[in-house]
């Protein structure tokens, strides 16, 4: 669980904005997209598939590019 304790003199905005930068790197709210929506296993397999094309697409583009 993400939490920040707030240091004397700080703002509560500046306070927030660590929490959410913390929120962020420790890929809460990703988790719990992940996790709220129920998916057959073959329509998982299916996404994971096209997210690996993707992956491998844009790899070859940025190598492409580079040369």
């Amino acid at each position: 669980m993400a939490y920040v304790v707030v240091q004397e003199g700080e703002s509560l905005e500046s306070a927030l904005k660590r929490f959410k930068r913390k929120v962020q790197q420790e890929s809460i709210i990703s988790d719990i997209k992940k996790h709220s929506v129920y998916l057959k296993p073959g329509v998982r397999r299916r996404l994971k598939k096209i997210q690996t094309i993707k992956r491998i697409r844009k790899r070859q583009r940025r190598e492409r590019s580079g040369i």
